[in-house]
């Protein structure tokens, strides 16, 4: 409860200029992994796009990610810049983003099963699409990452679709 209280007085705090969105998403990865096909999971989050001149944010992303079951899976935690193109026009904003952090994955079957925690890197871009004034559809958001360091070659391809609910 004490976390809750200083998340939403951290939040109530921040400058009026600031466009703060929380997100939820499907996610489907492939991991290029043999024997192994699509995994489903979850990605959440919250961005801040702290500074905004016409048509261009720049801000920051904090995202967590859950992502497979059985055999192949990775569960981690993302932080980094977030550059956001907003048309005025349009009622979309396309963005990309170069993010870094930790994650646990697991691979492999039986004997050769290898689970460890690493550094963890992902290059994501994607379109929101505004269809209600705090409301935006993450129509599509594709990432490419990696774990250096993973037994083997362990780069996840995820697409994920969700909704974003930007804070006043």
């Amino acid at each position: 409860m004490r976390r809750l209280l200083s998340f939403c007085l951290f939040v109530v705090t921040l400058p009026a200029s600031a466009q703060i969105g929380l997100y939820g998403s499907f996610s489907a990865a492939n991991f290029k992994v043999v024997n192994t096909g699509w995994q489903y999971g979850t990605t959440f989050g919250i961005y801040d796009n702290h500074w905004t001149v016409p048509f261009f944010a720049l801000g920051i992303d904090g995202r967590g990610t859950v992502v497979g079951t059985g055999t192949t899976s990775i569960a981690g935690g993302l932080a980094g810049p977030r550059l956001v193109f907003k048309p005025h026009i349009l009622p979309v904003m396309p963005y990309v983003e170069a993010l870094a952090g930790a994650a646990h994955a697991e691979a492999g079957e039986g004997v050769a099963r290898t689970g460890a925690t690493k550094f963890e890197y992902n290059f994501v871009g994607g379109v929101d699409y505004t269809f209600f004034p705090r409301l935006d559809w993450r129509v599509v958001e594709f990432s490419y990452g990696g774990l250096p360091g993973f037994s083997g070659s362990f780069n996840p391809r995820t697409l994920s679709t969700g909704i974003v609910f930007r804070l006043p």
